[in-house]
């Protein structure tokens, strides 16, 4: 008894005698035996199952009777005691014996796996990642069931022991890439994980880049055709986030619709997407520049339209775009922000504001609420929330380039954000591949739904010898 309560002190100082830590003696077979674990994570009536399992093989002297496939037998070791308990598991000490007895039963409770709201799809699978690895592996295996499926875990914070995994097809995998992640992974020095984003800003090559480096997702179909195209996939534990890489520009304006729908319909709206992000960068910008510099370019019809739209407009166009831009952007987050009644109700009343007040008010013209209205609609078709974000904040610097210089300013503009994405890398691979390096032949793959008539054929978005010779293949 005197040893059974020393121990039980020193277990209740080793988690700082936590309210709902149980920390009890059970009998052994007449010795001493001590069971910890929080009852917090732990389903009594299961646990009590186990323990009388396992009781019962050890009075029958059977060989490994503490080996079931929910228990497993070791030699004591504070260290793994704290570790073990933490992680949801019941331990049974045996004092005199000096053994540890762990039964990794944890109560578990996550969400169904629903269609993530952020990545609706008409057509295909309805089903999401949720905030816990196991489901999510699982929701990956079933659909790839092969053996060159390969789970990788690492354990990245010593101090919080936050466990993720990368995934990644052993037979189509870059070996390079591969161990340029492993690295950067094992190099992560932070004591708490918070979410997938904060794990991004580790692996990513250029943090303070506008545009992401990885792609996120919330999607097992998504997540299963990148990994067929030889990129991994990064697991975070308690998020249904999941990160892809490496990757390239052009993949963020691809969907999962564009390969459930027709040929033809699936290539339109890829292109579609691609054009508006000319759209949602450009546009405001050049509207600044015609009526601030370059009136001439209009023809006279529209010119005459224009001057008497703006003639009563008391700011210059730069200032009246940012006014309505910002007011977008508050709408959006307050809608975000709001439970869904009230943000309804938020969208309601910034559509009579953008739409009439402020017109009827005179501090913005009726063309540039088109432009506007175009722009932010051009913004919000790009499937990936992540570029979605970084098309919306680019627009503000071409807008002032093109207040200040007119066409100029915008030409200068552009020639920077091309150098940046030219010089941009994922996982040390080439962000704006096939331009750089140039690979002429993967284009069609780029802009292209193309028909699945050789579905052993698949594109490497970072591989341009792999891509180039199954692209000349295809041709011949």
């Amino acid at each position: 008894m005197e040893s059974f309560t020393k121990l039980s002190i020193y277990i209740k100082e080793l988690f700082h005698d936590s309210s709902d830590l149980i920390v009890r003696q059970i009998d052994w077979r007449g010795d001493e035996a001590i069971l910890c674990q929080f009852s917090s994570l732990m389903d009594h009536a299961v646990i009590s199952e186990q323990l009388k399992l396992i009781q019962e093989r050890f009075k029958e002297n059977l060989p490994n009777w503490g080996e079931t496939p929910s228990s497993s037998v070791e030699a004591f070791h504070p260290g793994k005691l704290v570790e073990y308990v933490c992680n949801g598991e019941s331990v049974i000490i045996l004092v005199k014996l000096n053994l540890l007895i762990r039964i990794n039963l944890p109560r578990t409770a996550y969400r169904a796996p629903m269609e993530p709201t952020s990545e609706q799809i008409v057509q295909g699978p309805h089903d999401g990642f949720v905030e816990n690895m196991d489901v999510n592996i699982s929701l990956i295996r079933k659909r790839l069931t092969i053996p060159n499926l390969v789970v990788r875990k690492v354990v990245i914070s010593s101090f919080s022991k936050s466990p993720i995994c990368y995934l990644y097809i052993e037979s189509k995998v870059d070996q390079v890439t591969l161990s340029e992640l492993d690295n950067r992974l094992r190099k992560v020095d932070t004591e708490y994980l918070i979410s997938a984003g904060h794990l991004a800003d580790f692996l990513e090559d250029t943090v303070w880049s506008p545009f992401p480096q990885l792609m996120t997702t919330e999607r097992p179909d998504k997540v299963v055709s990148n990994l067929m195209e030889g990129k991994v996939v990064i697991l975070v534990d308690q998020s249904p986030t999941v990160l892809i890489g490496p990757v390239t520009f052009f993949s963020f304006y691809q969907s999962p619709d564009d390969f459930n729908g027709r040929v033809l319909v699936g290539s339109f709206y890829r292109l579609l997407r691609i054009f508006s992000f000319m759209t949602a960068i450009f546009l405001p910008a050049f509207y600044i520049a015609i009526v601030s510099f370059h009136f001439e370019v209009l023809p006279l019809e529209l010119s005459k339209t224009v001057k008497s739209s703006v003639n009563e407009i008391p700011y210059p166009p730069f200032i009246e775009d940012l006014i309505l831009e910002i007011t977008i952007e508050l709408i959006r987050e307050a809608s975000i922000r709001l439970p869904n009644p009230i943000g309804q109700t938020i969208g309601i009343v910034g559509g009579l504001v953008i739409g009439d007040a402020i017109v009827s008010a005179g501090l913005v013209s009726n063309i540039m609420v088109i432009v506007v209205a175009i722009t932010a609609i051009s913004s919000f078709v790009i499937p990936s929330i992540e570029m979605n974000t970084t098309i919306r904040l680019l627009r503000y610097p071409f807008m002032l380039a093109a207040s200040m210089f007119g066409f100029f300013g915008i030409a200068i503009g552009t020639i920077i954000l091309f150098i940046h994405l030219l010089n941009l890398r994922s996982l040390n691979q080439p962000y704006f591949y096939p331009v750089v390096p140039f690979k002429p032949l993967v284009f069609k793959e780029i802009f292209l739904r193309l028909p699945f008539t050789k579905p052993h054929v698949q594109a490497s978005s970072f591989v341009p010898e792999k891509s180039v010779k199954e692209s000349g293949d295809d041709k011949s």
